[in-house]
């Protein structure tokens, strides 16, 4: 992963998703040691209209938000997140850009952005705003897409003996992986995102990987647990299957695209977050 590039930077919007998306934000910064950066983009006052999703249909809803929600959420965002991590350097910053240009101005600087998307509605998924599809689909850097409702335990093994959740060891990082493509950019986040967890990695990939891909990987990250899991045909069944045990989901785009049928499919459905990673 690149240097050069040092915040965790979080959309705020006002709804329940993007605070919960700063909550999980700030933990990742807090692992990594970075700083956390709050931006709420666009103008004043919140009018209805001023949030969109895209509904199981594929129209595009919009969501009421009242004057002002917005800002106060920012305000309580940092707030909050001060108390809870009182040794993160944590910066709120407004831009009345537009959402979306002013998210993908961001994640230029970011060494990852987080954003929100609504809860779950039953067996067909939850809904993604057009403003995370849009940004996940063009960002240059690592987008991190969190549900509404995700709790910090959600990413660690669950407690049986009564000790502190927090304690508990990470969930595996599952890492999606088309052998015919040259996704450096993306195997590297998915072990440094299990490195930073001392969680293990578990890579599934359709037909047979070359061991030349994950070589040089393993060798640099020699303390992380890879587990390999080849799946004759499509793997995005067993990418959601494999989400539902998983604390993060991490899927490739080819830079220039946005993410194919099979990545979109996993964005509405898995059962954790999902990091969408351009790569070549």
């Amino acid at each position: 992963m690149s240097t050069d590039t040092r915040t965790i930077t979080v959309g705020i919007d006002g709804s329940r998703s993007s605070l919960d998306a700063a909550d999980w934000a700030a933990r990742e910064a807090q692992r990594r040691r970075l700083p956390l950066r709050l931006l709420h983009a666009g103008t004043e006052p919140a009018v209805p209209g001023g949030v969109f999703d895209i509904d199981d249909m594929g129209d595009i809803d919009d969501i009421d938000v009242p004057a002002g929600r917005t800002r106060a959420a920012l305000d309580r965002a940092a707030i909050e997140l001060s108390y809870a991590h009182p040794a993160l350097d944590i910066i709120a910053r407004r831009t009345a850009t537009p959402a979306v240009p002013a998210l993908l101005a961001a994640a230029v600087e970011a060494e990852t952005l987080v954003l929100g998307s609504r809860g779950r509605t039953g067996s067909a998924g939850f809904p993604v705003g057009s403003v995370a599809l849009g940004v996940a689909a063009r960002a240059d850097r690592p987008v991190v897409l969190v549900r509404a409702g995700e709790l910090p335990e959600d990413e660690r093994v669950p407690v049986v003996d009564g000790s502190p959740p927090s304690t508990a060891p990470y969930l595996p990082v599952v890492l999606g992986l088309d052998p015919d493509a040259s996704a450096d950019d993306l195997i590297g986040y998915a072990f440094d995102t299990a490195a930073v967890r001392s969680a293990p990695l578990h890579v599934v990939h359709p037909w047979t990987l070359p061991t030349s891909t994950l070589r040089p990987w393993r060798h640099r990250y020699p303390g992380t647990t890879v587990r390999e899991h080849r799946v004759d045909g499509d793997p995005g069944p067993r990418l959601l299957e494999a989400s539902a045990r998983a604390g993060l989901l991490v899927v490739g785009r080819r830079a220039g695209r946005g993410p194919g049928r099979a990545a979109r499919s996993l964005i509405r459905h898995a059962d954790c977050p999902v990091a969408v990673v351009p790569h070549d």
